[in-house]
């Protein structure tokens, strides 16, 4: 009798532990060995990378809220991994960590590798084996990172915060007044028991394209510097998720290059999370939505002179991978995810315009959204109705192919999802569908 007492005792223990609030990080470097094609800037075309000039990494924070695991991963990359990849990690993560749930985002630095290219005649292999060679270590190196944070998981807690941020970005596109910009800068700051901070991450929209196209060494960009200033002033680990950066420039003012602005940046996400006292959550959860899209293309991709103009722009064993992603339309990736009850986590495949992000969360009504672009895939850009019919670099369809108001749908959808998430709307409920009757 009392060894079942005591049994059913660490029982009891063990289920609470196992329900509570847990963060771990880690980091691991993936900056590419060999050269390799630069993604980024068409110009390039097939040049190869001549060196480092600063590291990529890949940062990971592992949740686990009341039992339930989500990986979110910030990387020093132009792009999410292309799906291949994607899929092979989240196979691992699930088989090695038991994460069925993660936001895998790069950075969008332009002095990161191509990530397109496949191990198929004419697409890659034979030519650019390096890059092939690359794409395992990548997977290697993100999976690693994101298991050793699983295996560094403790007891936290957790405070979130904003604030508006003048002056450090800028609307690239419209010439219309008022220029969008979401100028917010958000955090996620994780303590340990002992009021330790653990984590910290970093969600702000500006495109990091510091560094001149003529440069051919990857480089992190100004999301390189503002990590590594965040770690060096607050002992925790630093993950930087991409906004809504579609239409978004860096705005220097004074912080001229990327370092000098990246620790600028950072001294503003420092002192907003210093100004944060996390809390012990009391009622841990997560739950989480993913689901694909299938648009129509706004460019015939199997158009022999489009295929032409694209092989020319870019280079030639690239254009068939895009065509083998578009053979269905374009399938962009939504991920959205609540935390705590509170907290909403946004995470698009592709450069969303910024006025999508502002005006979901204008309109989620919970404490805070995180809004992830660039994330679980890439399919390029997600302008505005009224940024494609003000047209320009963007919002054209050489480089944004999905069908106009793709971006409205997916941040409708991805409000019905919180609002479901949160218990205000049915699950099931009829959404309304269906095609437009010319009157």
């Amino acid at each position: 009798m009392r060894n079942t007492r005591w049994l059913v005792g660490i029982c009891l223990v063990w289920c609470a532990w196992g329900q509570g609030f847990e963060v771990g990080a880690a980091r691991r470097d993936i900056t590419p060995k060999e050269a390799l094609p630069m993604w980024g800037y068409g110009a390039r075309h097939d040049a190869l990378s001549q060196g480092v000039l600063d590291p990529l990494y890949a940062d990971a924070l592992v949740i686990n809220a009341g039992g339930r695991k989500i990986a979110i991963v910030g990387l020093d990359l132009g792009r999410a991994p292309a799906e291949a990849s994607l899929q092979t990690i989240r196979r691992r993560i699930k088989e090695e960590a038991g994460i069925e749930d993660s936001i895998i985002a790069g950075s969008h630095t332009h002095h990161g590798p191509v990530l397109e290219l496949t191990d198929q005649p004419g697409k890659g292999k034979g030519r650019f084996d390096a890059a092939l060679r690359y794409y395992k270590e990548m997977e290697d190196g993100i999976v690693t990172a994101i298991v050793e944070a699983n295996g560094r998981r403790k007891p936290a807690r957790m405070a979130t915060g904003l604030v508006q941020l003048e002056g450090f970005n800028r609307n690239r596109h419209t010439k219309i007044e008022p220029k969008p910009s979401d100028r917010e800068l958000a955090v996620m700051r994780f303590d340990d028991a002992s009021g330790k901070p653990v984590a910290i991450l970093v969600n702000f929209a500006a495109h990091p394209t510091m560094l001149p196209a003529t440069t051919l060494r990857f480089s992190a960009d100004y999301v390189g510097a503002m990590k590594a200033e965040v770690m060096k002033e607050t002992g925790a680990a630093a993950i930087f998720m991409q906004g809504a950066a579609g239409d978004q420039s860096v705005n220097e003012g004074e912080n001229r290059g990327y370092q000098a602005f990246g620790q600028a940046l950072a001294k503003e996400a420092v002192k907003l999370a210093q100004s944060l006292t996390p809390q012990e959550v009391t009622h841990p959860s997560l739950e989480c939505r993913e689901e694909r899209f299938q648009f129509a293309s706004r460019t015939d991709f199997a158009n022999p002179l489009v295929k032409a103009a694209f092989g020319k722009a870019f280079f030639p064993e690239l254009i068939p991978n895009y065509l083998d992603e578009y053979a269905d339309g374009i399938r962009p990736r939504l991920t959205t995810a609540l935390l705590n009850g509170d907290i909403a986590l946004v995470g698009v495949s592709g450069e969303f315009f910024s006025n999508h992000a502002i005006r979901l969360k204008q309109r989620a009504r919970v404490k805070q959204l995180f809004f992830f672009g660039y994330a679980n895939g890439y399919h390029q850009y997600y302008p505005t109705i009224e940024a494609v019919a003000e047209g320009g670099y963007g919002a054209e369809n050489v480089v944004s192919p999905v069908a106009i108001g793709a971006g409205e749908q997916i941040m409708n959808t991805a409000l019905i999802r919180i609002y479901e998430l949160v218990g205000r709307i049915k699950a099931g409920e009829p959404l309304a569908s269906g095609s437009v009757k010319q009157l």
